[in-house]
């Protein structure tokens, strides 16, 4: 695997044309690095679930750099879906619609719907920007980790995550720690009525807003799968329990102002929301790197991003139990 640090116009140039000869790219984005290949490229998606260890009906996201190329991968688009894109994109949204010829089963999981989303990250755009202008339609890029691991916020992280997974011609574009740390809010706009199935950073308050329709109920009819949907997700190699009793011995993640108990591992103390989710995943990588055997979570209470916080934490833990 090729590293890139500086991601020069060159370096980037090179990325591009290793995703149109069929090779991978793990890249930044605002929430969290992805794995990237070409989404029209059986083989090379057939690639990424290999070295996610990722099963093959799980749909990928397909990360595309403008709203011209929605109609390339969606068919009846909704109109509230294209006023959620003029407000949120580029950004840490992506949105599940009626596929189009070019979205096949090996992208969607065999679903009739596909996953879009427009990052916000100045390198991942950049590189979005670049694949196109070579005749890439879009990048199929799911978080740069094995399934159902912490997902990785730096290139640390993914050389640790599939370092050993990874080929030769395979490349790696290191663009720091992303800023928003925990993944995409992703809203099913399949229906009449947006659904939310993942919760993330764009909220459900944020989405009123725009819409002034109420979209606060995630949708839990099994009907369609989405990333990040299993039970247990997102976890480290510690167990994670969540607001019982702290004991000696354990890792402690909680807001700053929530005082650490004697023999106790501190390993984040944020002081919001923001800082929470930035930090949530380095922060079980610190985990498992000190060898810890347990972290005790202490979640933040209220709307908003913290729904999205505590969703990440309870499938750390194996168990929705606690949203």
């Amino acid at each position: 695997m090729k590293i890139f640090k500086d991601c020069t116009e060159d370096q980037i140039t090179q990325a591009a044309q290793a995703l149109i000869d069929g090779h991978l790219v793990a890249f930044p984005t605002e929430t969290v690095y992805g794995l990237g290949a070409d989404a029209s490229n059986a083989s090379a998606v057939s690639r990424v679930y290999e070295v996610k260890g990722r099963p093959k009906d799980h749909p990928l996201i397909v990360h595309i750099s403008s709203v011209n190329q929605f109609t390339h991968w969606a068919s009846e688009i909704p109109d509230y879906a294209f006023e959620l894109a003029a407000r949120f994109w580029p950004g840490p949204m992506t949105l599940i619609l009626p596929r189009s010829p070019l979205a096949k089963d090996f992208i969607t999981g065999s679903q009739n719907s596909v996953g879009l989303r427009i990052p916000s990250h100045p390198l991942a755009l950049k590189l979005l920007r670049k694949f196109e202008s070579l005749g890439g339609k879009g990048i199929a890029a799911p978080s740069a980790n094995r399934f159902g691991a912490v997902s990785p916020t730096t290139a640390e992280a993914v050389i640790q995550e599939l370092g050993e997974y990874l080929k030769a011609n395979d490349l790696l574009l290191d663009g720091y720690q992303s800023l928003v740390g925990i993944e995409s809010s992703i809203f099913d706009c399949t229906k009449t009525v947006p659904c939310i199935l993942r919760p993330g950073s764009i909220t459900s308050e944020m989405i009123k807003a725009v819409l002034n329709l109420d979209v606060s109920q995630v949708n839990s009819d099994g009907h369609l799968r989405s990333s990040g949907m299993h039970l247990s997700h997102y976890a480290p190699n510690a167990k994670v329990v969540v607001d019982e009793k702290i004991q000696p011995g354990d890792g402690l993640i909680a807001l700053a102002a929530f005082p650490t108990p004697a023999k106790v591992i501190r390993l984040a103390s944020p002081n919001g929301d923001e800082e929470f989710a930035r930090d949530l995943y380095q922060a079980l990588r610190m985990a498992d790197s000190l060898g810890l055997e347990r972290v005790s979570i202490i979640l933040p209470k209220g709307e908003g991003l913290a729904t999205a916080i505590r969703d990440r934490v309870v499938r750390a833990a194996g168990s929705l139990m606690h949203l």
